[in-house]
This record gives C-alpha cells, structure tokens and sequence, in this order.
C-alpha cells in the first residue's frame, strides 16, 4: 500500500517538474514565442482574407500581461479595417494551456474600427466569406453545440476588468456616415459605465450605457440612455433604409446560458420605452410604442432553434405567449403560433400602437377575447402549409366607434376615391345620385361574374378566407415576392370606403380588424355590402360604380348587361384603367382576352352559375359603344398576361 502511494507522489513530482521545466522554459523563451505566432497569424490572415496585419511592437509584461502597440489590419487594395495604438491585456494562462483563450484585463487607447463601402468594393468582404467546411464534410451542423462554443469563446475574450479610451467605430457605405466614439469605457468589478458620442451625417448625440456585466458567469444587465435631452436615434438605418428610429431607453438582460442534455437554454429579458419609428413601407405616421417588453427563453437542439411557448411579449397592455422555432431533423420545417389569452377587448384597443391604427382611436368596446394562431411551413412540402387562426369572444360589442364609423354603409353617403395620394372627385352613394343602381336591378349575371373572380364564397365567409390566405402564402413564399393576396370583397370594400390604396403595414392590419368587426358583428348585410362596393368601385378612368361604367362602354343601364357584357366587365375590375389593351387594331379582343372569357364562363358553367345554352351567344364580338370607343388605340401593346384573371377553380361558390 505503502509501495502505491510512493509510486503515485513519485509521479506527482514529476509531473510537477516538467510542468516548472515547461513554464520556465516559456517564460525564457517567449517573446521568441510570441513573434513567431505573430508571423504565423500574419501568414495565415494574409492567405486566407488576402489582408496585412502588422505590429510595430508586442511583449510580454509581468507573468501574464501582454502588452501591443501599433496593431493595424488592411485589406489589400481597400481602406483600413482596424488600427489600434495601445493595447494591454492579461492571459489566463490554465486555459491557454487547455487550449482556450480567456482574457483577464484589457485596456485600449485609441483606436479605430471602419468598415467601409466605395461603390461595390468593401473592406470587409473577405471576412463574410462562408466557411464551407460543412458542406464539404456533409455533417449537420449542431446548433446548440455550436452556438455554446460561439457564447463560451466570445465571452472568454471580454475581460473581467476592461478600460476603453477613445476607440471609435465608423461605418461608411457610399456616402451614408455614422461614427460611435467610445471616449470611455470602464468594467470593474461587474460594473460597466460608458461615455459614448455619435456622429451621423443628420444628428450628433451622446450616448450612454450603465448596469453590470459578468463574462464569467454568462449574466449581464444594460441599459441605454441619452446623456442629452430627447431619445436615442438609431443611427445609419435612416439613410439606409429611410428607416427612422429611436427610443428613450432599452434595457437588455442576459439571465441565463445554460448547456444540459444536449439543449442550449438562454434566458432573460428585454424592454424599451417609447419606441417610435418611421418608414413609408410601415405607415405614413410616425409609430409610436410606448412600452413593450419580451421575457424571453431560447431553446437551441441538435437540429432545432425556437423561441420557447413560456415566452411573454408584452406592449402596452397586450400580451401575449409566442412560440417560433427553425428545424431540420428530416425536413426544414418554419413554425409559428401566438396564445393571446383572454383580456378585455378595451385594453386591447387602447393597446394599440399609436399611428399604426389611427382608424381605431377613439373606438370602445365591451366584452372579452382570446385568440390563437397556428401557423407551419415545410419548405420541401409547401403545399402541406398550416395556417390556423381562431379567435374566442365573450360579450364582445363595439359601444363606439372611432374615426372609421362601420353604420356609415348603411345609409347614405359621399365617397371619394384616394389615388396616389390626391382625392378624387366625390360620388354620392345613395339614391339622389342617378346612376346609383340598387342591387336588384344590376343584372345577375353580373353579380356571378363578379363574384367569381373576386370573392366566390363571399356570402358564406366571414370576411376571411383560410384557404385563400394558405394558397397566397405558398405562392408568395415559391416566387420570393408578393405575387398574390388573399383579398375578399368585404376587404376591398373597408379599403375602398375606410382606408387609402397606400401598401402599408398600417393599412393591412386596419383592413384585417376593421373587416372582422364588420363582419363578425352585424353591422352591415351581405346584400347591403355588394350593392355599396358595386356602387363605389372604379371600373375606368374616373368611372365609379356600376351606373357609369355600363353607360361608359356599352351605353346600358346595368340591369340590360348580357353575359358577354358582364364576363368582360368582371374581367377589367383588377386593372380598370388599362382596359384599351384588351382589343387589337380592329376593336376586337385579343387572344389572350378570349381565353380569359372561356376560363372563367366553364368555371362558371361548372359551377352551375349558369346554363350551357345561355353561352351560345358568348362568341359574338364585345361592341364598346360608349365614351370608352375613344380609347381604344388602334396599336396597343399586348402587355396583360394571360393568367391575370383574379379567379381560382378551387374555390367554390
């Protein structure tokens, strides 16, 4: 026994010593060392990112300090990318001898970091290079593992004690400017105070951020503030992207980096006060938040990365659970779903982010809702698309409206079309107007026209079609662009009547809600809503409403339309203005437009709208009498495609 343990401090011993051997061997030799990793990383920085990387002068300072000078790297034939004068920081050396780099203090003075844009050339651009050692190797790729090797390095090179002086960051992309001058930045004991200027080529500010960090320990807690009165503007995205925004302060919480049974769990939370932006594509107002908030969990697996259901988002009083998660296990497979749970529909109004629902201030309401969406895309089985959306009223009554008033359909009153952004003239909807036509007396071929290219199942829906949406979705999603909505005629009638023609994310999410009030809650009859959005929509140039244009083209009352008549009038309603382009030289259809009659009269015939006899007169030529006779060119240009007409044989009616 005695024997063993003699053995085991034997070899302790000698461990021990080599160990000494080795430090004081390390210790002799390494500045020598250390200019040969420099010249390594030189060598290896310069094939790899085709960049120099020099160092007037580096040493090491005490047992673990590291002391640089003059550090600088440039990309061949591009500006500058960083340059840094003085840099000290320590090492510790028990990880660097297993193998990882953890840095202990760090202090730089004057610095600079720039990425810089000159017409297509950039500074950074061998830095984004993809790695491709994955595809090459064909291994799936472990996000949680990966992810925590990511966190664990980048937190091992922030230092537990860190002293920033004048260290800049510049951003150059082709004339759109913005500077963050760190005059200073200290982390001590956990705690971090910084002094940070701005500099853009539209304001100057002062910035700064306070709280604590713990690198160690993967926890942080900061906040943002301006030093200066008013709120912090983000920089760069304003000339960018004409994309204005600021806010009075962010707070970012980091709780929690935990790696345990093969899933990286990441927890905290963030909030922002008075959050405003501004961008033409979101509203033509300014948006303001005043208060919002995300508890947020992060789950990442082997072949997953989500955002765990026990999340809580919360602006102003409306909150809600949302669950999004990316997987690749067989498939690659997008998920989302939102848990609103029950609240008052008051709250929810008055919650309602200022200038992206100004339609809705003012609006009361009683009652309670819940509301659930389910929402899944596989990108190798589009066609198998989820979308489910479920929402839940309890007593749920509108008490009062605010700017859009919904009763207004039902009597009388004056509309007028907006087109880019200038007012049309007015129409009156009611029967003082002569070409107001009730909608018993517009032929009924008509109405089935209509309704099948526009709107097949408009007096069963409830404003929404689920399948339609499903169908818009694969196809936007298959050609990477919006190449197809879901509109109903209840939409294009909020639209018409309530809102403006401008595409933007305020003026969809009002249509959505004030459609759903309108339809959900009796305000209006099916029959009431086709007779106004007959009346009202345009059907040429500065032609309103079904009483003109039967009079413009064929010089008809609408109840004297025949089927051909009203096959070509349904078919115009998507691109009214550009109805000359339908005819040849010779006044008469084209190929294209024909095919179009025959496509939608067989929908209709299958459909059992009408009877095959009624279409034994469909192949007589379209005789446009009216004023429309003037415009029709006679070289146009056959520039309407074919499969422009709005109608799906899988809808039925």
């Amino acid at each position: 026994m005695k024997t063993k343990k003699g053995k085991i401090m034997i070899a302790v011993k000698i461990i021990t010593a080599l160990f000494v051997v080795l430090f004081c061997l390390f210790y002799l030799f390494r500045d020598s060392l250390l200019q040969q990793s420099i010249a390594q990383v030189s060598t290896k920085i310069e094939q790899k990112y085709n960049c120099n990387l020099t160092i007037k002068k580096a040493s090491f300072t005490g047992l673990t300090g590291l002391e640089v000078n003059e550090l600088t790297l440039v990309p061949k034939n591009a500006d500058t990318l960083f340059t840094i004068q003085k840099m000290q920081t320590s090492i510790n050396f028990w990880h660097l001898f297993l193998g990882d780099i953890q840095l202990g203090t760090l202090k730089i003075n004057n610095g600079l970091v720039q990425l810089v844009q000159k017409g297509k050339v950039k500074n950074f651009a061998a830095f984004l290079k993809k790695d491709s050692t994955d595809i090459r190797t064909g291994e799936k790729r472990d996000y949680a593992a990966f992810a925590y090797r990511i966190i664990s390095k980048a937190l091992n090179l922030i230092p537990t004690d860190m002293k920033i002086e004048n260290l800049k960051f510049k951003l150059d992309d082709n004339g759109k400017k913005a500077t963050i001058d760190i005059k200073k930045l200290v982390l001590e004991n956990t705690k971090i105070e910084t002094s940070i200027n701005v500099q853009t080529n539209t304001f100057a500010q002062r910035w700064k951020i306070k709280g604590y960090a713990d690198p160690r320990n993967k926890k942080a807690d900061l906040q943002f503030f301006n030093i200066d009165t008013g709120a912090i503007k983000v920089p760069y995205f304003d000339e960018r992207y004409n994309l204005k925004s600021s806010f009075d302060s962010i707070r970012l919480n980091i709780e929690n980096v935990d790696k345990s049974g093969g899933e990286l769990h990441i927890d905290g939370f963030t909030s922002i006060t008075n959050l405003r932006i501004n961008h033409p594509k979101i509203a033509s107002k300014d948006v303001l938040i005043k208060n919002a908030r995300f508890d947020y969990r992060l789950l990442l697996g082997s072949d997953f990365i989500s955002i765990d259901s026990s999340s809580t988002a919360q602006f102003n009083a409306i909150k809600f659970h949302p669950y999004v998660a990316y997987e690749t296990e067989s498939d690659t497979i997008y998920k989302l779903k939102v848990n609103i749970p029950k609240m008052k529909a008051q709250d929810f109004i008055s919650s309602l982010p200022d200038g992206l629902f100004t339609h809705f201030q003012g609006m009361e309401a009683e009652g309670t809702f819940d509301y659930k969406l389910n929402f899944k895309f596989n990108k190798n089985k589009p066609d198998q698309l989820v979308f489910d959306s479920n929402l839940k009223k309890e007593n749920l009554k509108i008490t009062k409206y605010g700017e859009a008033n919904l009763n207004k359909l039902n009597g009388e009153f004056v509309y007028r079309a907006i087109i880019n952004d200038v007012l049309q003239r007015p129409v009156l909807v009611g029967n003082a107007n002569p070409n107001y036509t009730p909608l018993d007396q517009i032929s009924p071929y008509l109405r089935k026209c209509v309704l099948t290219t526009e709107d097949p199942s408009f007096f069963s829906h409830h404003g929404f079609i689920n399948e339609a949406f499903k169908q818009s979705i694969v196809k936007n999603i298959k050609t990477k662009k919006f190449s197809r909505g879901a509109s109903t005629i209840s939409m294009q009638l909020i639209k018409n009547v309530f809102l403006t023609r401008e595409k933007t994310v305020s003026r969809k999410l009002e249509e959505i809600l004030l459609v759903y009030i309108l339809e959900n809650n009796r305000i209006v009859s099916k029959e009431r809503m086709l007779e106004v959005y007959f009346n009202i929509i345009e059907w040429g140039p500065n032609v309103y409403g079904i009483g003109e244009a039967s009079r413009y083209y064929f010089q008809k009352t609408p109840a004297e339309l025949t089927l051909n008549e009203c096959l070509y009038l349904a078919r115009i309603i998507p691109s009214p203005k550009k109805f000359m382009y339908q005819f040849n030289d010779q006044g008469q259809l084209r190929d294209f437009a024909n095919k179009q009659v025959s496509f939608l009269t067989n929908i209709m015939i299958r459909r059992g709208l009408i009877p095959i006899e009624d279409t034994i007169y469909k192949r007589l030529p379209i005789v446009i009498s009216g004023p429309a006779k003037s415009l029709i060119r006679l070289k146009v240009r056959d520039t309407i495609p074919v499969d422009s007409l709005k109608v799906s044989d899988e809808f039925e009616f």
